[in-house]
């Protein structure tokens, strides 16, 4: 998966997992808001992940 990939994939991730927190919240739901907040910090890390492949390549490319 390229940077650009990750990053869409870790931000639909995030806002499903907002979405799920919300549910949760609205629920009482302490096991949606649980695994919402677990996606949400999913998506996180991908958009992470996908900036920094973003820098490394630009480091390889400029060598």
């Amino acid at each position: 998966m390229d940077s650009t990939a990750d990053k869409v994939s870790g931000k639909a991730n995030e806002i499903a997992g907002k979405a799920r927190q919300g549910v949760g919240e609205a629920t009482d739901d302490k096991s949606m808001k649980a695994k919402g907040a677990a996606q949400e910090a999913k998506g996180d890390a991908q958009q992470a992940k996908g900036e920094a492949k973003k820098q490394v390549k630009k480091v390889v490319d400029k060598a």
